[in-house]
């Protein structure tokens, strides 16, 4: 729910959406104004000192003050109940290292958007924050007040203007403040919806729209090709298994009863042919989407895999219970082609799987005392994963230096499913 949904209920006074409104717009006047300090202070020390050359790092710091000043933006939208703005319209550097990203960062049209934001912030914004707080909370307050202060000291100026110093005018003025505090606390939700609106129209550019509608139809895909995966598999298991091991079992009869000859021997080979087929379609069937992580969630599916590693994988995984089932389908693909990988290509003698569920996120990590030197560009298969993993909004990475070891590392963001709802 937004502020302006809840400004239309009835029972806004009595929610938290006041308190939240208050807090939004106090937050952004206590920041507003250490952002006008940090720019101003910059822009002049920059500029008097760049003369010596000492000044221009200063400048570019003052021209990046923009990147933390929206990330902290967007997590205080959710105190409005605005939609946050994705985060991820920084590109990352094609090179590692300091110089690579002042570059990158520097050359953005979104790191300068952000900077005017900042800008706006810390000259026009926050006063506004700050009137709005003292005229719709701190002025009524002080009304609510003039009894107290009438009995602390005699007398009570209220709202600077208005001597009272008599009961029957302290508690009129604290009436007329309880009223205009009723008041101010639907005005200060306007003001904050409006101003997170700002916000976030400001820090979200004219693409993000777009971003975000091609973020949505990436994940419809990949619950659609899920669903298709676990269709082929149901339609295989069913149908082309049953069959196939009629077929391995009428063979088998018909060895038992053919007498010894030709015959026979061609029947033993197209038994044994049938046997090999049926245990490659079992392969093929759990590849698609193993039942074993579809009954019984990601650890059993990962340690099922370790068993059947060629290389011996120690698992330790700490899972609260069930996950997603995107989420427990993309880690269980990446961990399988992790090993595949280990078992093809580094060389290890031995593989480990570890990690577990903290902070929100899922966290995976698959390790090899192998050679090293893998290349995710070439034909491993984890550009894919890559790319399934951050629909999900997660990241992979990979190290894997000249000499090992080599680690793959997943975080995924999710929370567990309730054990009432295993299917997610």
């Amino acid at each position: 729910m937004t502020v302006w949904r809840a400004l239309g209920g009835r029972g806004y006074l009595g929610s938290a959406w006041p308190w939240r409104a208050v807090a939004y717009l106090t937050s952004g006047a206590l920041l507003g104004a250490v952002v006008l300090v940090v720019i101003v202070s910059g822009a002049v020390a920059g500029g008097a000192l760049a003369v010596v050359v000492v000044g221009l790092p200063l400048l570019v710091l003052t021209a990046l003050a923009g990147i933390p000043v929206a990330a902290v933006e967007r997590r205080r939208l959710r105190l409005a109940g605005v939609a946050p703005v994705p985060a991820g319209q920084h590109r990352t550097p094609g090179r590692p290292g300091l110089p690579a990203w002042l570059a990158t960062r520097l050359k953005e049209t979104a790191t300068w958007r952000e900077l005017a934001y900042a800008v706006l912030f810390g000259v026009v914004l926050w006063p506004l924050d700050a009137a709005a707080v003292v005229v719709g909370a701190v002025l009524p307050l002080s009304m609510v007040a003039a009894p107290a202060l009438v009995a602390a000291g005699g007398e009570a100026k209220v709202v600077k203007l208005w001597l009272v110093d008599t009961w029957p005018g302290a508690f009129a003025a604290a009436a007329l403040g309880l009223v205009l505090l009723a008041a101010g606390a639907y005005a200060l939700g306007v003001v904050a919806g409006a101003r997170a609106e700002l916000a976030r129209v400001l820090l979200a550019g004219k693409d993000a729209d777009r971003v975000t509608e091609l973020v949505r139809s990436r994940v419809r895909l990949v619950d659609a090709f899920e669903a298709e995966r676990r269709r082929i598999e149901r339609d295989l298991h069913d149908g082309a298994q049953q069959r196939l091991v009629a077929l391995t079992m009428t063979l088998g009869l018909a060895r038992l009863d053919a007498p010894p000859g030709p015959l026979a021997d061609q029947l033993a080979a197209a038994h044994g042919e049938a046997e090999r087929a049926l245990v490659e379609l079992r392969e093929l069937i759990h590849g698609i989407h193993p039942k074993v992580l579809a009954d019984y969630g990601l650890h059993a599916a990962v340690a099922d895999a370790a068993d059947r590693s060629p290389v011996p994988v120690d698992v330790d995984l700490d899972l609260p219970g069930r996950l997603p089932r995107p989420v427990e389908s993309a880690a269980y693909f990446v961990v399988c082609e992790a090993l595949a990988n280990v078992a093809r290509h580094s060389g290890a003698d031995r593989a480990e799987v570890s990690g577990g569920y903290g902070d929100g996120r899922l966290v995976l990590r698959v390790r090899d005392d192998g050679r090293g030197g893998a290349d995710p560009d070439g034909g491993t298969g984890l550009t894919g994963l890559a790319d399934r993993v951050s629909v999900l909004d997660g990241r992979l990475s990979l190290s894997s230096p000249p000499g090992g070891p080599t680690l793959l590392h997943v975080e995924i963001p999710c929370r567990p499913i309730p054990p009432e709802d295993p299917c997610g």
